[in-house]
């Protein structure tokens, strides 16, 4: 995939922004920044997904996640309507970060506009670009955070996140699920799910 000298300049702006998260994540004997390490999939994951990505989607799969500790899930009521309310507020607040580094950087006002679009996942479903990120962030969080995730609850619950991540998906994104290297575990949830 192409890169663009503004395209790297904004990676290492976002990864410097990432690099304060106080949560650390070990993998392959290496410690990261958590958030980081998960921008770090995203990209690798869009690239072999969607490799003709235009600029503006690598961009937004880099920043996805933005600072995200700086807004505390614990700050918000522990119900569905907190929960929901907790990430419109991180979509818009991821969108704000990235616009400043980009403006930063020199991006036109029409990129800023979009990366900040695909944040916020508008026209899931119907815009192309937002697809692909949502494909690319359900393919990571199966791949990388699944696992570790399903040991803390109920296998009820997990077949009902599994169902929602699954409707959210393209069939482009769900045969790409299916080839992932999961656990036989998690592929047996995941078959369970989709039945």
């Amino acid at each position: 995939m192409a890169t663009t000298e503004k395209l790297q300049k904004a990676y290492s702006l976002f990864d410097a922004a990432n690099e304060k998260d106080p949560n650390k994540e070990e993998y392959q004997g290496k410690t990261y920044a958590k958030e980081v390490l998960y921008a770090i999939r995203m990209t690798n994951k869009l690239n072999t997904f969607a490799p003709n990505a235009s600029e503006a989607l690598q961009l937004t799969a880099r920043c996805q996640h933005i600072c995200r500790w700086e807004i505390a899930r614990g700050s918000y009521e522990m119900n569905r309507v907190g929960y929901l309310k907790w990430r419109q507020d991180l979509k818009k607040y991821h969108a704000k970060k990235s616009s400043e580094i980009l403006k930063e950087v020199g991006y036109d006002q029409e990129t800023i506009d979009k990366v900040a679009f695909l944040l916020e996942k508008k026209q899931l479903k119907k815009n192309e670009e937002t697809q692909i990120l949502e494909d690319v962030i359900c393919l990571v969080f199966l791949e990388f955070y699944f696992e570790p995730f399903a040991k803390k609850y109920e296998e009820d619950k997990l077949i009902d996140i599994l169902q929602k991540t699954w409707r959210k998906m393209s069939d482009k994104g769900h045969q790409a699920a299916l080839k992932l290297p999961l656990s036989d575990a998690s592929l047996a949830l995941v078959t369970k799910a989709i039945a």
